[in-house]
């Protein structure tokens, strides 16, 4: 994407701009207008202070015309009527009244009009965080498999701030800035054709120079903000993985790891911060030579008796001229803040723009009545299939239960049903209708989900039970939690149902985390049930505990049960046994040790018979 397609799609996130763009350029305008106005006056001012009044004879009042001839006349004959009848002083407070006024009235139209402006930024910045959130809410599981955490944070935060910062940010330098280089020029060449003719042959090259310097800037800030992903990552895996770094004593590795990306980042963001700081200082040193050029070919005019102007004029002149250096250094400083956005805006766009093959169904789910089918199903994340040819049935009310050996494929299965990802080959139907074409929020609504990590939030517990259940009221979350074997520890918390778990329900032990998660599902009262390896990380007791609730829990529901502790699962209804991706074995409990197959080889390997 070019950096004029990148500019136009960030800029569309400010919509509606048209019923904010012409009171922007209309206010801008008046605070040029006036602003000129201001600088224009201190010609009057000094020539009052510098220059004999004309005492005796008034100025003939100009004739009406749409020129600035006519409205400098004006002044003039305003001017020179008030020094006659009432004297220089009177003049000269009247100078300044009109100078002050001109003042407060370019400032407050600025002010106007960047109030209009930061309504712009603000939207802008509230709608793409709002795409950017959606849309991570939207992918699949399996994008984020393949994604550094660390980039996408680096996306959510720094590439956002760098957008305002740089693009959102310098809005004014593109609109505001231009018209003050142009309402300056024009009154420059209205004042002398001959000297700005200088400053606009001089002008261009001072531009080919800054933007030689800036040029580079795109291509350093696209590896800042790669390492700064980096960093984030490292950040995050010291957080998550604190026990481990320091039971295994790997705090210097770890921070070697750091310190060769954070010293990499350092040297390039240096690079590209000295870079982006010099195109200011050398657009001012051309400015002001451009600036002595003007000098010394009005002082050379000036001597040759041709400049055609009075010294107050003259220094009149200079002030306008100083004046399109500001702006013109304003919107080269601008233009190397932009090239730092765009690559951040490049990189939010990525995500926006990342493909979602989970394509929403349009067929409604009706009332689920018989079961779940997974038809000759197949899967594979890259190449290499996961899953060959997966044939088997869960009939409504019953459970089935899968085991097998580590990286069999049992999750897989799993995070198929809820459509996490879509079969490569074959179906999965419920009521013998393809879960692809069902509505997904129907479909999910379906289902009730425990896996072996508690997936908890930074909340109350009871906000956690009644996750996605807005209206549920506190008696049916605790009932849910009696249900889970969760309510006496819970009761027992600081303050109890309202007590705050911290991150990932740090708080809690593993058995508690799990028997919330538990009444999580019991509250949301799902038809079908799908645990994975939900007891496999769990103390004996605990194990106990959330046992008793997943039986209560899966009493008269269809349950898809992922096993890895084969006592858990004795008394299913049908257990699959699945190795390298294929269904290898099928029976009840009894059966397949009977058959002295894989089954029976784990049950004893697990003393379980």
């Amino acid at each position: 994407m070019s950096s004029r397609e990148t500019f136009k799609r960030v800029l569309s996130y400010a919509r509606p701009v048209g019923r904010s763009v012409p009171g922007y350029l209309l206010l801008s305008v008046f605070s040029v207008v006036f602003g000129v106005m201001n600088y224009g006056l201190l010609g009057p001012l000094l020539s009052v202070l510098f220059e004999e009044p004309v005492a005796e004879a008034t100025l003939a009042r100009p004739q009406f015309a749409w020129s600035l001839d006519y409205v400098t006349g004006l002044f003039s004959w305003v001017l020179s009527s008030i020094i006659r009848d009432r004297g220089v002083i009177q003049g000269l407070l009247f100078v300044c009244a009109a100078l002050v006024a001109s003042s407060l009235l370019a400032n407050v139209c600025r002010y106007l009009s960047q109030w209009i402006l930061v309504g712009m930024e603000t939207r802008l910045m509230k709608n793409l965080r709002s795409a950017l959130f959606d849309k991570i809410l939207s992918l699949p599981v399996g994008w984020f498999t393949n994604q550094r955490k660390g980039d996408v944070l680096s996306s959510i935060s720094n590439d956002v701030a760098e957008v305002q910062s740089g693009i959102a940010g310098s809005f004014h330098a593109f609109f505001r800035e231009p018209l003050l280089v142009v309402g300056f020029l024009a009154m420059l060449i209205y004042m002398s054709p001959q000297l700005t003719l200088v400053s606009l042959v001089a002008l261009p090259v001072s531009a080919f120079i800054v933007s030689r310097i800036t040029r580079r800037l795109r291509t350093g800030s696209i590896e800042t903000q790669s390492l700064m992903g980096r960093l984030l990552s490292h950040f995050d895996e010291a957080i998550s993985g604190a026990r481990i770094i320091k039971a295994f004593g790997a705090r210097r590795y770890v921070e070697d790891r750091f310190d060769r990306d954070n010293q990499r980042h350092r040297r390039i963001l240096r690079q590209v911060r000295n870079r982006q700081e010099l195109a200011s200082p050398v657009s001012e040193v051309l400015g002001i030579g451009i600036a002595a050029a003007v000098l010394f070919y009005g002082g050379w005019l000036n001597y040759h008796g041709s400049l055609g102007m009075t010294w107050p004029q003259f220094i009149v002149y200079i002030m306008f001229y100083w004046r399109v250096l500001e702006p013109a250094k304003t919107i080269a400083k601008s233009y190397a803040l932009v090239q730092k956005g765009l690559v951040s805006a490049d990189r939010i766009f990525a995500i926006l723009d990342a493909p979602t093959p989970i394509r929403d169904g349009e067929s409604p789910v009706t009332d689920f009545r018989e079961g779940v089918t997974f038809d000759h199903v197949s899967f594979s994340y890259g190449e290499e299939p996961v899953l060959r040819d997966v044939c088997l049935t869960i009939p409504k009310g019953k459970m089935v239960a899968v085991v097998g050996p580590s990286g069999a494929g049992k999750s897989t299965l799993a995070d198929l049903l809820p459509r996490f990802y879509d079969v490569t080959e074959g179906a999965i139907r419920i009521d013998g209708k393809d879960i692809r074409t069902m509505r997904l929020d129907e479909l999910t609504a379906l289902m009730g989900i425990v896996t072996q990590e508690s997936i908890l939030f930074n909340d109350t517990v009871f906000n956690n039970i009644a996750f996605a259940m807005p209206g549920a009221t506190r008696e049916a979350v605790e009932a849910a939690a009696r249900a889970a074997n969760a309510d006496e520890f819970i009761r027992q918390l600081p303050e109890g149902y309202d007590t705050n778990i911290g991150d990932r329900g740090s708080k809690l032990s593993g058995g508690q985390r799990q028997r919330i998660a538990i009444a999580r599902a019991v509250l949301k009262n799902p038809p079908i049930l799908i645990l994975d390896e939900a007891t496999s990380a769990l103390d004996t007791e605990s194990e106990r505990l959330v046992q008793d609730a997943l039986a209560r829990l899966m009493g008269g529901r269809t349950s898809l049960v992922i096993a890895h502790r084969l006592s858990t699962i004795r008394n299913a209804d049908r257990i699959y046994v699945i190795q390298a991706g294929r269904i290898v074995e099928e029976g009840t409990h009894e059966i397949l040790v009977a058959n002295h197959g894989l089954y029976s080889h784990l049950c004893k390997l697990q003393d379980f018979s």
